[in-house]
Parts: structure tokens; sequence; C-alpha cells
């Protein structure tokens, strides 16, 4: 029987490599007003904040939003964008959209940083940034739910999609893992004694 250790790591990098895919490949994981309209995924909320601040170049903007955009034409059998003609949202106009509805939702626009920088360093070693990330996002959105009676509240909503997120963050801590691993272990020890 293969160690604990080994059991973790293997299911913290499977997860790693699970949570990677569905942040960069925008499966849609929740919905909330924008800068650029309404956006669904991690990477659709900072976007637009990096092309507005200007500190990322277009090009490493459309690097990031490529590989959703040929996910979503495979989905809908369309033909796959081509790079140069992806389409991006107008920067003078996502420089000129209110700043202030990004300031009401803080907590999705830090936990989606979070959530795609923790996608990409999950890669490299899988950890608690990822995971953090969600539970930003989760509880920005839960928050805007429950305490805000508004009619922007009518536009959020958390996809099913979500649930695959946190648990792939989840497993991606590999010492939180092993604990569970060691607990069930311990379970069917106790179980086998008094059998």
């Amino acid at each position: 029987m293969a160690s604990s250790r080994k059991w973790a790591t293997a299911i913290s990098f499977s997860a790693s490599c699970i949570y990677f895919l569905v942040i960069i490949i925008q499966i849609p994981l929740f919905r909330v007003p924008c800068r650029s309209g309404t956006c669904t995924t991690p990477i659709g909320v900072t976007a637009p904040q990096l092309m507005a601040c200007d500190l990322f170049p277009l090009v490493a903007i459309k690097a990031l939003l490529y590989p959703g955009a040929i996910a979503n034409a495979l989905v809908k059998n369309e033909a796959i964008p081509s790079y140069n003609n992806l389409k991006l949202h107008d920067p003078s106009a996502v420089k000129a959209a209110d700043a202030m509805a990004d300031l009401q939702r803080l907590e999705v626009l830090v936990g989606s940083y979070i959530s795609v920088a923790g996608a990409f360093l999950g890669l490299i070693k899988p950890g608690r940034m990822s995971f953090y990330g969600v539970l930003l996002i989760l509880w920005g959105l839960v928050k805007e739910i429950m305490l805000r009676k508004s009619a922007s509240s009518n536009l959020i909503y958390i996809y099913p999609a979500m649930s695959i997120a946190v648990c792939s963050a989840f497993l991606s801590i590999a010492k939180d893992v092993r604990r569970i691993i060691r607990s069930c272990r311990g379970l069917q020890i106790v179980k086998a004694k008094r059998l």
C-alpha cells in the first residue's frame, strides 16, 4: 500500500491540473456584472481590469483569453478564431467604464486575480492560493446576493460548475489531502479492530 504522502502528492497534482483547466478554458463559474458587461469566469473579470490599468500588454491578455476562445468555439461547433482576430473589449471603453461598480464587488475582483494566479502557480507547486481565491469569490457573490436586495443582485448567479472549482482547489492542498487520507486509514483500522 502506497504511503499517504505519495497519494496526497498524486491527488494534489491531479486536482491542480483540473483546476487549471477549469480556469484556463473559462468554464462559467458565476455570473456577475463587470466592466465589460457580464463576466462568468475569473479570467473574464481580470482581463478588463488588466486592459484598463495598462500593466500588461494586449498580447499577454490575448494569450490569457485565447484558450477559452478555442474551448468556446469547440463547444458551439464554430470555427476556431485566429489569435490575431480574437475579440477583445475596446480598451478605451473599458477604461471609461465605471470603476466604482468593480469596487462594490471587490472580493470577486481580488478573488479572481488570486484564482488565476493560483491556477498557474498550482502547476509549479500546488498550494492554498487557488482555494483562497475561490473562497473569496464565493464570499463576495454570496454577500452580494444575501445582503443586497437590489436589481443588480438579480444579475448575480453561481453556476454548479463552481463546486468543481472549489473541490479541485481544496484537493490541490497536499497537506490537507494527506490528513484526510490518514483519518480515513485510521477509521478503517478502528472498524477492523471492532470486527
